[in-house]
């Protein structure tokens, strides 16, 4: 089958196809024909690291496609079932492997693309929101990257699951009205206004009730200042730094916030099919009936993943980038 490597850790300069031997299913696993594949920063991370040593790994974690053998007990997932998920990389290929307790069934409503375009985004954003979060119905959240993949299902699970106030911030207008389209009730270009000034004045100094915080560093005492008691404030990722200079640990104690920093990705496989589970209970319904939709932002040929990449890496995209494989 062909695969997405590298050929040493560095710049997506570095990525190639290779002819990689058919992965072989172990017990309580699927056996998937890749049809599409989503592009995430893991993936990014993973390709410029530099601790991998040869044979470096079948790039993506992310994949929908179709079921060809299933080594699993669940006797629903007959070869032909259509399904998305997340795998422990080797998503960029033709074939993949995936535990069959993270499989996402899906059906004629959704195509491959918006398939693969939901995992690793709404699992994220359901496990942060809700698991680590602990948003209750009609709390105020702040959605930080509000036109990323993360950001944009986040803002509708938060809409219409919990008819929460949304707050969100971008740096682009056109991912700003995507937002506001999705339910966002304030939109903040952080370019031109300071975020707490604006959750301070809109919500008369009471601050917000969950904090999605993806930028870390670079926005510690603006998130601080925007918080509010007993706040739950979620660090899901760092693309603002990973260094506070000064922490005045009191300001914490006072507002009682709850700081709490998450990875997908290097969760156990039985965090993820127990994420899995309560999400398709919960929100693939809505999925289904078109009143939450996946955000996508292009699809690419699968020979393109350079491409894809750079994308990614310049922050163009207002949701997924995804890479298709075969008609």
């Amino acid at each position: 089958m062909r695969a997405w490597t590298i050929k040493e850790p560095g710049s997506r300069e570095q990525l190639v196809i290779e002819d990689r031997e058919k992965p072989q299913p172990k017990e309580g696993e699927l056996l998937i024909e890749v049809k599409a594949a989503s592009i995430n920063r893991t993936d990014t991370l993973t390709r410029q690291n530099p601790s991998l040593s040869k044979p470096y790994p079948i790039l993506g974690v992310e994949v929908s496609g179709v079921v060809v053998e299933n080594h699993s007990t669940n006797q629903d997932l007959v070869p032909g079932t259509k399904v998305a998920g997340l795998v422990n990389q080797g998503g960029y290929a033709e074939y993949v492997t995936m535990p069959a307790d993270r499989a996402i069934v899906f059906h004629e409503s959704l195509s491959m693309e918006e398939a693969v375009a939901i995992p690793e985004v709404f699992l994220t954003a359901y496990q942060t929101l809700y698991w680590l979060g602990e948003l209750q119905s009609e709390q105020k959240v702040l959605i930080h990257a509000g036109g990323s993949g993360v950001g944009t299902a986040a803002i509708q699970l938060a809409r219409h699951l919990s008819q929460a106030q949304i707050f969100t911030t971008a740096g682009h207008e056109d991912k700003l009205k995507v937002a506001k389209e999705l339910g966002a009730d304030t939109v903040i270009n952080y370019k031109k206004e300071a975020f707490e000034e604006v959750i301070n004045t809109v919500t008369n100094d009471k601050g917000v009730d969950v904090i999605l915080d993806f930028v870390g560093a670079s926005y510690w005492e603006k998130n601080m200042q925007s918080a509010g008691l007993d706040a739950n404030w979620i660090l899901i990722g760092t693309l603002g730094g990973t260094v506070v200079e000064e922490v005045a640990l009191t300001d914490l104690l006072q507002k009682r916030i709850s700081l709490k920093g998450t990875l997908l990705t290097p969760r156990s496989d039985a965090y993820k099919a127990k994420l899995t589970k309560e999400f398709v209970k919960y929100a693939m319904p809505l999925i289904e009936k078109g009143d939450i939709r996946p955000i996508i932002h292009s699809v690419l040929p699968f020979d393109e993943a350079e491409e894809a990449h750079r994308q990614m890496e310049d922050n163009e995209n207002t949701g997924k980038i995804i890479l298709k494989i075969g008609e």
